[in-house]
C-alpha cells in the first residue's frame, strides 16, 4: 500500500514526488516512458529555463491562461523557491534576458539529474516503463490499474501526465479520461505557443521563408477590427506562414479568434515599434533631399533585412532603381505605413502535436488553488500542464508545473499521514 502516487515523470510529477516523500510519505511515482524528465531535457533548447526571476506578479501576467488560479500555491511556494531549491540540490543558476534562469553549466541533464538523485535520497520507488490503464476511485484509497495486470493501492494519487503538446516527450492526453471519470470536466483542447499556417501568397511563394525580424511588434486583430493583443519580440517568416517568439506569444488569441469560426485573422506588423509614423517621415523626407541622386533603396536600407525591405518596396511599388528625386510622397507614405503596420491574413496554426503548450484541461474551477486538490473526489490531486493553465514560453509553464506539482505532492501526503 503506497501513501502518495504519483502518476507522469515530468517537472510537476518529480516535484510532487520529492514534495510528498520530504512529508514522510511512502511514495511511488509511475511513468511510462523509459526515462524521466523528458520534456525538461529538452526545455529552453536543450538548456532547461528552469524558471524565471520576475516579480510573482509579473509571472503570472506571463501565464495568461488562468494565471490567476496559481496565486494561493504562490503563496506556499513560489519562482524565488524553485531557484533556492535548485541550488540546494547542488544546481548553479544564472539568469538571462528577461528573468529566465538557466542552470549556469547551459546542460538540462543537470537539472534532470538532480531531480533524479534527490528522488533516490528519498527512497521514492520509481517505475518506468509502467502504463496506467485506468484508476479505480474507491472510498478509502484508491487502485492504480496497470497494463500488466499489477494494481497499486494507494491512499492518494496525484494525476502529472501533462497534455497533448510535444507528445514525443510521452504527453498524449492519457489522464483526460481519469479526470472524466473522477467527475472533472475537460475545457476544449487546443494549441498555444504554436507557430501559426498563412495562406496569402507572399507566404506560398515563399518570398520571405526564412527571413528574421528583430524586436518587431506583431498586433492581433478580431473580427471588429479591434487590436486584441501587442507582443515586441523578433519573428520569422517560414514555409508555411510564420513563427518565433513573438509569434509564438500571439498565436494563442489567434487560435482563440479562428475557434469562434473566424475563416482568418489580421495581424500586423511594425519593423520599427519604437519609432511613430511622423518622425519616420521626416527622417525618411530629410534624406531623400540630402541624397536625391542615391535609390531610395539605398537611403532606406539598414531599416529592415533587406528581403523584407524589397518586398515592402514591392508591394508599394517603389523600383529597387529609383532615384530619390523620382520618387512620390504617396508612395514614400504607403511604404512608411507598411513598415508601421504591414498588414496580412492568418488561417490556422500548426496542429496541437506540433504546439509547445496545451490550452485547455481540467477545470480550475473544480480543484481546491492552495491543494491542488480535487473538489470532487478525496485523495486525488492534480498538477502540471493536465490543469487548464498555460503561460508564454520563457520558464512560465515550467514554473506553473514546478509550483503546483510542490503543493499537490506536500498536501496529498498531508492528506495521507493525518
Amino acid at each position: 500500500m503506497m501513501d502518495v502516487t504519483i502518476i507522469g515523470g515530468g517537472p510537476a510529477g518529480l516535484m510532487a514526488a520529492i514534495a510528498a516523500a520530504e512529508q514522510g510519505a511512502k511514495t511511488m511515482l509511475i511513468d511510462k516512458g523509459n526515462k524521466l524528465g523528458k520534456k525538461l531535457a529538452i526545455s529552453g533548447g536543450g538548456r532547461c529555463n528552469v524558471t524565471n526571476r520576475l516579480p510573482a506578479d509579473e509571472v503570472i501576467k506571463h501565464i495568461p491562461g488562468n494565471g490567476r488560479f496559481l496565486y494561493s500555491a504562490f503563496s506556499i511556494f513560489d519562482n524565488y523557491d524553485i531557484i533556492d531549491f535548485f541550488e540546494g540540490l547542488g544546481v548553479a543558476l544564472k539568469e538571462e534576458d528577461h528573468g529566465r534562469m538557466f542552470p549556469v553549466s547551459n546542460k538540462a541533464n543537470d537539472v534532470v539529474n538532480a531531480l533524479l538523485q534527490r528522488l533516490d535520497e528519498l527512497h521514492v520507488t520509481v517505475k518506468k516503463n509502467t502504463v496506467v490503464k485506468a484508476i479505480d476511485y474507491r472510498e478509502r484509497t484508491h487502485q492504480i490499474i496497470l497494463d500488466n495486470q499489477d494494481n497499486i493501492e494507494s491512499k492518494a494519487v496525484v494525476i502529472a501526465a501533462g497534455g497533448k503538446a510535444v507528445p514525443h516527450t510521452g504527453s498524449t492526453g492519457d489522464a483526460y479520461p481519469w479526470a472524466k471519470k473522477a467527475g472533472h470536466t475537460i475545457t476544449e483542447l487546443y494549441p498555444t505557443e504554436v507557430p501559426i499556417v498563412s495562406n496569402e501568397d507572399f507566404i506560398r511563394s515563399k518570398k520571405l521563408q526564412g527571413t528574421a525580424l528583430r524586436d518587431i511588434a506583431l498586433s492581433v486583430f478580431d473580427e471588429k477590427g479591434k487590436k486584441v493583443i501587442t507582443h515586441q519580440m523578433d519573428m520569422l517568416f517560414t514555409h508555411f506562414g510564420i513563427s518565433g517568439p513573438a509569434v509564438l506569444r500571439c498565436s494563442q488569441y489567434i487560435v482563440k479568434l479562428l475557434m469562434k469560426g473566424l475563416k482568418h485573422v489580421e495581424v500586423q506588423i511594425d519593423a520599427i515599434p519604437d519609432k511613430p509614423v511622423h518622425e519616420l517621415f521626416s527622417e525618411l523626407s530629410t534624406m531623400i533631399d540630402q541624397h536625391s541622386k542615391k535609390t531610395f533603396k539605398n537611403v532606406a536600407k539598414g531599416l529592415v533585412p533587406e528581403r523584407y525591405l524589397d518586398f515592402l518596396l514591392e508591394r508599394n511599388g517603389i523600383s529597387t532603381t529609383i532615384k530619390c528625386a523620382n520618387i512620390s510622397r504617396e508612395k514614400l507614405e504607403g511604404f512608411i505605413n507598411d513598415l508601421k503596420g504591414f498588414p496580412f491574413q492568418v488561417h490556422e496554426s500548426l496542429p496541437l502535436k506540433k504546439a509547445f503548450v496545451t490550452g485547455g484541461g481540467v477545470s480550475i474551477k473544480e480543484i481546491v488553488p492552495s491543494t491542488m486538490q480535487s473538489k470532487l473526489m478525496h485523495g486525488l490531486y492534480f498538477c502540471g500542464e493536465v490543469l487548464d493553465i498555460h503561460g508564454y514560453t520563457g520558464g512560465y509553464n515550467i514554473t506553473s508545473a514546478m509550483v503546483t506539482g510542490r503543493v499537490a505532492g506536500m498536501h496529498a501526503a498531508w492528506e495521507t499521514l493525518s
